[in-house]
């Protein structure tokens, strides 16, 4: 198929990693080292330097669009490990899918708008008191 299509493989696969290690870690950065790593070494070992840098960048699409969605989990009250379980079989099939022709891409693209949508949707953190000042 040719080099673009190994390519958005890892593009995929790294998306997925950085849901993943995001959902596992807790914390954006954490999660964005850890999943770089891990999608550089699989690019260097099924690949070369193109596949390696298409996983980092999969990674970093992936880490950071995730991180507004795990905080935001916990902070309404979800528990540590239900969020990981439910982001852990996302970013499954989120790798599954990476092995179709352009989803790979598409991933990367899609889980960091989702994730600015998630962060412009959310309310303030002390919206309830303000409304109670203005009486």
């Amino acid at each position: 198929m040719g080099d673009w299509y190994t390519i958005g493989i890892l593009v995929g696969l790294g998306t997925a990693l950085g849901i993943a290690a995001t959902a596992v870690a807790r914390r954006a950065l954490i999660g964005l080292v850890v999943a770089a790593a891990a999608a550089v070494a699989i690019g260097f070992g099924f690949g070369q330097w193109d596949e390696a840098l298409g996983g980092l960048v999969g990674a970093v699409c992936g880490a950071l669009g995730s991180a507004p969605l795990v905080s935001g989990a916990l902070r309404r009250g979800g528990t540590r490990s239900g969020t990981s379980i439910l982001l852990g079989l996302a970013a499954l099939a989120g790798a599954a899918l990476a092995f179709v022709p352009v989803i790979g891409y598409l991933e990367a693209i899609a889980v960091p708008v989702l994730g600015a949508r998630l962060r412009r949707r959310s309310p303030d953190t002390h919206a309830g008191l303000r409304t109670l000042a203005r009486d």
